[in-house]
């Protein structure tokens, strides 16, 4: 996906609401750049790790492993935010997921992320089994 296609709103099927706060502000009256990783792991936490089923076999996990996030807009309290998130690719033993922060239809911010499946004893990444790629790929809607 070309990165100018990461601020179109068409390109997400999970969708997740954050409402804003008063306290999210900074001296400068916007929405402080911290908040803006917190509302991509709202995002991230509610699409994928769901709270329902376990998206991976026991014993394992997935750890953010990295976050690349652009600016694109000041954000001001009050407001609801909307974040996309969509799996960009499967790895051996990751995911590539994009990800786009909405407010009053406009696009703030995008980012990629990579998450990794860890084996929960040794701490070391581990291959997605098929059933894992099959339970991601219903819930978050590919």
């Amino acid at each position: 996906m070309k990165p100018t296609a990461l601020t179109e709103a068409h390109h997400y099927k999970c969708w997740t609401e954050v409402t804003l706060r008063f306290g999210d502000t900074d001296a400068l009256g916007h929405v402080n750049n911290a908040v803006f990783a917190t509302m991509f792991e709202q995002g991230r936490t509610t699409a994928i790790f769901n709270g329902v089923e376990s998206l991976s076999e026991p014993g394992t996990t997935f750890v953010l492993a990295s976050l690349k996030l652009d600016f694109l807009e000041e954000m001001h309290f009050p407001g609801t935010v909307r974040v996309g998130t969509r799996i960009a690719s499967f790895g051996r033993s990751s995911l590539k997921i994009n990800q786009a922060l909405f407010l009053n239809e406009k696009c703030c911010a995008v980012s990629e992320e990579i998450i990794v499946l860890i084996d929960l004893e040794t701490r070391k990444s581990t291959p997605i089994s098929d059933a894992t790629r099959a339970t991601i790929e219903r819930i978050v809607r590919i």
